[in-house]
C-alpha cells in the first residue's frame, strides 16, 4: 500500500449553469492592461461587481466546501476574498508562472476556455537531492501536473503552488477570472501564543 500522504489540495467544481451573455460581455468588457505574456484586468475587485453577483456566490460556495473538506477549522474561521481580476490569453499567448503572495487559498475561474486545447499547469517546487528519471511519470515524481480546463470550471488551490498558462494555440481568447482569500475570525490558539483575529480582509 502507497499512501498519499501530505498531499497539494487542488479543488475542481463545476458551475451548474452555463456563463450568461450578460456576465461573459461584462468580463470582456473590461479595461486591460498588459501583463508578462497576457493581458489583465485594470479593476482588482471585479467580483464586487453586482453583474457578477450570480458567480460569486457560486465561488464563495465552492471555497467554503474546499475550506472546511480541507482544513476543516475547529473555531470560527472562513476564508474571504480580497482580490479579484480577470486574466486574458490571446492565441499565441501565455500565462507566467507564478504564486500568489499575502494569500492563503486562490481561485482561478474560466468564463470562457477551450477544452480540447487549455490546460493549466501546476509546479512543485523544493530542491530535490538526489534525482533518479522516471520511467514513466505519476502524482509522486511528477515536478509539474496539467489539468484541461473548460468554460465553468473554477480550480482551487494553496496560494502557495507555483502555477502557469504554456502558450496557447487555441483560436479562441482564453478568459480566467482570478483571486485571493485570507483567512477571517478566530485563527491560532491563545495560549500557544498564536491567537490572532482578523474582522474583514477585504478593502
Amino acid at each position: 500500500m502507497i499512501y498519499n500522504l501530505f498531499p497539494i489540495p487542488v479543488g475542481c467544481y463545476d458551475l451548474d449553469r452555463a456563463v450568461t451573455e450578460q456576465e461573459l460581455s461584462f468580463i470582456k468588457d473590461q479595461k486591460k492592461y498588459d501583463n508578462e505574456g497576457n493581458k489583465t484586468s485594470v479593476n482588482r475587485k471585479i467580483l464586487e461587481q453586482n453583474e457578477l453577483s450570480g458567480l460569486r456566490k457560486f465561488m464563495t460556495d465552492s471555497l467554503h466546501k474546499y475550506f472546511n473538506d480541507v482544513y476543516s477549522p475547529k473555531d470560527c474561521v472562513d476564508l474571504s476574498i480580497t482580490q479579484s481580476w480577470c486574466n486574458y490569453t490571446e492565441p499565441g499567448e501565455y500565462h507566467h508562472k507564478h504564486a500568489h503572495p499575502n494569500s492563503f487559498v486562490s481561485g482561478v475561474f474560466y468564463p470562457q476556455a477551450d477544452a480540447e486545447k487549455d490546460r493549466v499547469f501546476f509546479y512543485k517546487d523544493g530542491y530535490e537531492q538526489i534525482y533518479l528519471p522516471p520511467e514513466e511519470w505519476n502524482l509522486w515524481n511528477a515536478k509539474s501536473w496539467w489539468f484541461a480546463v473548460e468554460t465553468g470550471q473554477l480550480y482551487l488551490f494553496p496560494s502557495s503552488v507555483q502555477h502557469m498558462v504554456p502558450t496557447t494555440d487555441s483560436e479562441q481568447t482564453r478568459i480566467s477570472l482570478s483571486f485571493n482569500t485570507f483567512p477571517v475570525g478566530d485563527i491560532g490558539v491563545d495560549k500557544d501564543l498564536t491567537g490572532l483575529h482578523i474582522d474583514s480582509a477585504s478593502g
